[in-house]
């Protein structure tokens, strides 16, 4: 039970609270059906392997826009116009969706709709450089320190709770009617307009703009501080390289996870959802206790932790590869290495759904939390150009096996660098 009187919030983080709690309800009420998305594409669509990598790719190259973004937001005088804006063009395509066939042999013989699926969520997640970055702003500017990590955990909870029943939810009705999506997504996209919404509610006083530079030379600028944030702040730079080695082996492993669960162990869509839900139950478990965590040890001591139980995760589904005894129940198929493999990713999705989130402002000041954000979900784009198609070419050149010990090579690799940079520099 979250006991808010014990932490003595103000009004302002009163407000700033309820209103980021809202978004994340209706974020999880999204994010619960689009956990299934990757295998609509596969299933319902009857997407090739690199068009199911695609789509993964779509979720995170857009953060290469990050740097470009935060700056036309911090231009803006009237930044919840632009929310907006944003909210509609991101959106509204999902509502799309609806015309497409309920019809499995037009489907498959027509090519068209697996691209016109991945076009529409190009433009979806086109949200994450305006938003994101702008998330990390608000809160990090409306809540203390002291109640930052916690705050945003219970509010990340909520949000895994709501998650958890709207995948099960969406899992059988995807197994009765497997174009289900055709009339869910036109409804997600409404609520994913008036969650974007709320955000525009929570009360930030922008700083006067110090200068009047010319659009493209800021944004210059910014990749020479970028740079030089880099360079200056090497606790923060080995956090970033540390996490480039992680997210090569989170990347270059998804589509292949989605692939492996599809056409090597042929779960229907409510197995699938049985999985997803497992993961976000263990991670539900365990926010509010990584929320009270990661502001009082070292990030990059957190980071550890959270590398090593997606180094898990990955070991045993490669071990499932090997042991194939299953049992089915009520229409769930039951895998021993796979149950296991998803607890230590719900693990991983608790603690990572801080670092991610907020990690790099632990290794800044307040105002420098939006400039830091972005150098990172900038890095992330970065590699996803190339992290989820060397996924899919070396599944293909040499098979799971290969494909899964690499990702946990990367994952010792960035656990390692870790180590170092604890050890040479303290925060």
């Amino acid at each position: 039970m979250i006991n808010l009187k014990r932490l003595k919030l103000g009004s302002s983080e009163n407000k700033t609270f309820k209103l980021h709690t809202a978004h994340m309800f209706l974020e999880g009420i999204i994010d619960g059906a689009l956990l299934l998305t990757e295998f609509i594409l596969i299933k319902s669509l009857f997407a090739t392997n690199y068009q199911v990598s695609f789509l993964f790719q779509f979720s995170v190259i857009v953060l290469l826009f990050s740097v470009l973004f935060n700056q036309i937001i911090k231009r803006l005088k009237r930044k919840k116009r632009f929310l907006l804006w944003v909210a509609l063009i991101t959106r509204l395509p999902l509502a799309g969706l609806v015309l497409f066939p309920s019809n499995a042999e037009i489907v498959m013989h027509n090519k068209i709709y697996p691209l016109v699926f991945l076009f529409v969520f190009l433009f979806y997640y086109l949200y994450k450089p305006a938003i994101l970055p702008t998330i990390n702003l608000l809160l990090r500017n409306s809540y203390k320190s002291d109640n930052f990590g916690k705050l945003y955990s219970y509010s990340t909870s909520v949000k895994k709770i709501v998650v958890l029943f709207v995948t099960f939810g969406f899992g059988l009705l995807l197994d009765f009617d497997n174009y289900a999506f055709t009339y869910v997504f036109p409804v997600l996209s409404v609520l994913g307009i008036l969650s974007i919404y709320l955000l525009t509610l929570i009360d930030y006083s922008a700083p006067p703009a110090l200068n009047n530079e010319a659009f493209w030379f800021s944004i210059k600028k910014v990749y020479h501080k970028m740079g030089d944030i880099i360079i200056r702040n090497k606790p923060f730079r080995d956090f970033e390289i540390s996490f480039m080695f992680y997210g090569f082996a989170w990347m270059a492993t998804a589509a292949v996870i989605t692939i492996f669960l599809e056409r090597s162990l042929h779960l229907n869509y409510f197995s699938i959802s049985f999985y997803k839900n497992a993961y976000n139950l263990v991670a539900i478990v365990l926010l509010p206790y990584f929320g009270k965590l990661i502001g009082k040890i070292d990030p990059r001591k957190y980071g550890i932790l959270t590398f090593v139980s997606m180094l898990l995760h990955l070991l045993f589904m490669l071990l499932t590869s090997y042991f194939t005894i299953s049992i089915e129940f009520m229409g769930i198929r039951f895998y021993l290495m796979l149950v296991i493999s998803y607890i230590f990713y719900g693990i991983f999705t608790a603690s990572m759904a801080l670092l991610w989130g907020i990690g790099s402002s632990y290794f800044c000041t307040n105002e420098d939390a939006g400039d830091y954000q972005s150098v990172h979900l900038s890095f992330v784009g970065f590699r996803s150009v190339f992290a989820p198609i060397i996924g899919i070419y070396f599944l293909g050149l040499v098979g799971y096996t290969a494909i899964f010990t690499i990702g946990i090579v990367s994952l010792i690799i960035a656990i390692l660098l870790m180590f170092y940079s604890r050890k040479r520099y303290s925060l």
